[in-house]
């Protein structure tokens, strides 16, 4: 049978013309072939029902004998087969049980820079400002002198003196560079609280921490004009002086001044937090 356009397309058919022999029983072929569909229906019937009775028979060996370590077990009754305490190998205990935790969060930096009660590495300069430059991008700035004071108002301008006095200052530790020309020195005044040392922040208003030459580092802001900056971070609050080593003013559109003393600051508040990682690191890594 060939299909095309319009539906099947058959043959010549098998009604009688001039030359054709004569007309078929069309009624006893209708029934012959309708014998022969009631032959075959029943035919895929059975085979069918047999074909599932095979394959329900397979699945039950397979199943008995997956679940048995004995080749015989599927043919002997329940009340003989083994109890499970019996079979070698077998265990009565239950299994191992684990409570579901979950681990503690590492522990946060800041915590331990913002207590005295927590942070507990040594107060040193060298602590603070180790090695002898320090480097930003292309910039190598030389470290000078440093110093560490129990007195903090001692070493500072006076107006800054007062609220670090007040505010119950326990030390402070200041350490210089230089580059070309320019001079910087960072104070880091410690204190016992975060609230402390924010106090100072917010009351500052004007006073330097006196620049501090030496070891390779000029005498600077003896005269003319410096900058300062002030912040705090955690019990810390830090501090710049920045001036020339010529004497030269620094004024506000002075973005080479500028700019070397926003890269110190940056560098004492990094100090500031690599302190805190550092004991937070020691913490989460437990006791040797």
């Amino acid at each position: 049978m060939s299909f095309g356009q319009g539906g099947p397309q058959w043959g010549p058919g098998g009604t009688g013309g001039p030359g054709g022999g004569p007309t078929p029983d069309w009624a006893a072929l209708a029934e012959a072939s309708e014998a022969r569909t009631r032959r075959r229906k029943w035919l895929m019937i059975g085979g069918g029902a047999f074909a599932t009775i095979g394959i329900a028979a397979a699945v039950a060996i397979t199943v008995v004998s997956a679940n048995s370590d004995d080749a015989s077990a599927s043919n002997k009754p329940a009340s003989e087969l083994p109890a499970t305490a019996d079979i070698p190998g077998a265990s009565k205990d239950a299994g191992p049980s684990f409570e579901a935790t979950t681990p503690p969060p590492p522990p946060d930096p800041k915590d331990y820079i913002s207590s005295a009660k927590k942070d507990k590495a040594p107060l040193t300069a060298e602590g603070f400002f180790p090695g002898r430059t320090f480097t930003s991008g292309k910039d190598v700035y030389k470290k000078g002198a440093t110093d560490s004071t129990g007195k903090c108002a001692s070493v500072t301008q006076a107006a800054l003196g007062t609220i670090l006095t007040k505010n119950d200052c326990t030390r402070l530790i200041r350490v210089s560079y230089v580059k070309g020309g320019i001079a910087v020195t960072v104070g880091v005044a410690v204190f016992d609280t975060t609230a402390q040392a924010e106090k100072v922040k917010d009351q500052v208003k004007k006073g330097l921490v006196n620049a501090m030459p030496g070891k390779g580092v000029p005498a600077f802001c003896q005269t003319g004009v410096c900058r300062g900056t002030y912040n705090a971070y955690g019990r810390y609050a830090y501090f710049t002086t920045t001036g020339y080593a010529s004497g030269k003013d620094v004024t506000t559109g002075d973005r080479t001044a500028y700019g070397v003393g926003d890269t110190m600051e940056r560098f004492a508040f990094q100090r500031i937090r690599q302190r805190g990682e550092a004991q937070a690191s020691a913490a989460a890594a437990g006791p040797e």
